[in-house]
């Protein structure tokens, strides 16, 4: 009798934490990271699903005779911004995985 009423209780904290883990990772949706190159010449905003949001470039790097300048700055911004919006999510879902990376977790 005593068992199951651990279980039960055990099974009542492990329904909270999922609850908590999908508000927090609801919420990363909200978040922003910010990705650069250039030196700020382009800019890329990411969310915590990342989910680029903006694209900024300054009109000085804009130059039609070197184009492939210009696409290795955003996808280098681009990069930028997916690995610190990864950085993010894990700092933020690692609260309830105590650092530990659970694969297919997030």
């Amino acid at each position: 009798m005593k068992n199951m009423q651990q279980m039960q209780q055990m099974m009542k904290q492990v329904k909270k934490m999922q609850d908590e883990m999908q508000k927090a990772q609801e919420g990363l949706k909200d978040k922003i990271v910010e990705g650069s190159a250039g030196g700020g010449a382009v800019l890329v905003k990411a969310d915590g699903h990342k989910q680029i949001k903006d694209i900024v470039i300054k009109p000085e790097v804009v130059d039609p005779e070197d184009v492939e300048m210009l696409q290795d700055l955003v996808l280098t911004a681009v990069n930028d911004a997916l690995r610190k919006a990864d950085e993010m999510v894990g700092k933020e879902m690692g609260k309830f995985t105590g650092g530990m990376n659970i694969p297919g977790l997030f």
